[in-house]
């Protein structure tokens, strides 16, 4: 019986290493079945050569002492590789669809939103087979189905404490999946989130890391981002709009520096042919504030040209036009003195004009305010 037994190992496993190298043949044409070809192989090998010890054993076995636990063990090791294979298979059919939609593409943001839920799907599908798996070993054992009916009469209890223990964890999964079907977030989005600016790497059931600008990693909990707002650059479209403020003299040439502007953005490859727009939009301290308004394709792209512009206009006016760059003026006024109450064309001054004399109570005030005279 040994001997059947290892001889019909041994070909199911041939026959398995058979149509191995058949699917690795044909996945040269197919990307799907490369994967497939690739990914499956040991859990299939796995689960056929469990399939046939436990038939070999169930059936060619006599009444041996040994015979009831090692079925008991091939029985929970056939769940497992079965659990195994559906987890492989599924997340190779993910990868397959995954691959039909690109990202390397200058508007992807559809692509981002399909990439976004099918990782999230992944890992739900995962989770999902693992406890059905694991539920299904715990059913072999006839003292946990008795103990089933227990648990069920006290689910009430345990299921309050459950949920007062994982309540935060349930409420990071229930925003996941909000996140991955809300299509508020996706991955690979620009967002400015607790004042830092970053690209969202990855999006899990629990918690976003945000890849930010100087390769920092921000890990935030995913129902952050349900519950606090957050600037998201690309939800609609890549593209985008920035401005660079100067503050400059008021002798500073507006129309000369527009026509800069626009020397500096035209061939320039950062600049997307959008907008290109230069305004005086406030006054602040003496200085006029001029505001050009440039746009670019995506974020990285937007950052280096508001830069550029900023570095090529500070130049122009430093040399072009000096006299416009920022200045302080201070304007000294002579020592006051006190006014007669005539004007200096000798007419007299309104009682209204002056608020110290000539009136009575004018001048009432000005003795309290001058001090005593001096004798």
């Amino acid at each position: 019986m040994a001997l059947i037994g290892t001889g019909s190992l041994v070909g199911a496993l041939l026959v398995v290493a058979l149509v191995h190298r058949i699917v690795r043949r044909l996945g040269r044409r197919s990307t799907f079945l490369a994967e497939l070809a690739d990914r499956a192989h040991r859990p299939t090998k796995w689960l056929v050569g469990i399939v046939v010890v436990h038939l070999t054993v169930l059936f060619g076995s006599g009444s041996h002492a040994w015979r009831d636990p090692i079925i008991r063990m091939l029985g929970l090791a056939l769940i497992a590789a079965g659990a195994w294979l559906v987890a492989t298979l599924l997340m190779v059919i993910e990868d397959a669809a995954l691959t039909r939609v690109r990202t390397d593409v200058q508007d992807n943001r559809h692509a981002r939103r399909v990439h976004t839920q099918v990782t999230l799907l992944r890992r739900i599908t995962v989770a999902v087979v693992a406890i059905i798996a694991l539920g299904a070993m715990l059913m072999t054992f006839p003292s946990a189905r008795a103990a089933g009916a227990s648990v069920l009469a006290s689910a009430g209890v345990i299921g309050a404490i459950a949920a007062l223990a994982a309540q935060s964890l349930l409420g990071n999964v229930f925003a996941g999946m909000q996140i991955a079907f809300s299509d508020a977030i996706r991955l690979d989005d620009v967002v400015i989130v607790e004042k830092e600016w970053g690209r969202i790497e990855d999006i899990t059931l629990t918690y976003i890391v945000v890849h930010l600008w100087d390769d920092r990693r921000l890990v935030l909990p995913t129902s952050y981002f349900m519950s606090h707002p957050f600037q998201n650059w690309t939800r609609k479209e890549s593209a985008l709009l920035g401005a660079v403020e100067l503050d400059l003299d008021w002798s500073v040439p507006v129309e000369q520096l527009r026509q800069e502007l626009r020397r500096v953005l035209e061939g320039n490859v950062l600049w997307d042919n959008r907008v290109c727009v230069l305004q005086a939009t406030d006054i602040v301290g003496g200085m006029v504030r001029l505001r050009a308004l440039v746009s670019a394709a995506d974020a990285p792209r937007l950052w280096d040209l508001r830069c550029l512009v900023r570095e090529k206009l500070l130049v122009w006016t430093r040399e072009q036009h000096p006299s416009a760059l920022p200045r302080m003026r201070v304007e000294q006024a002579s020592q006051s003195v006190r006014r007669p109450a005539v004007a200096d064309d000798g007419t007299e001054v309104p009682s209204d004009a002056r608020m110290f004399g000539p009136t009575v109570d004018g001048t009432a005030r000005e003795h309290a305010f001058s001090g005593p005279h001096e004798p």
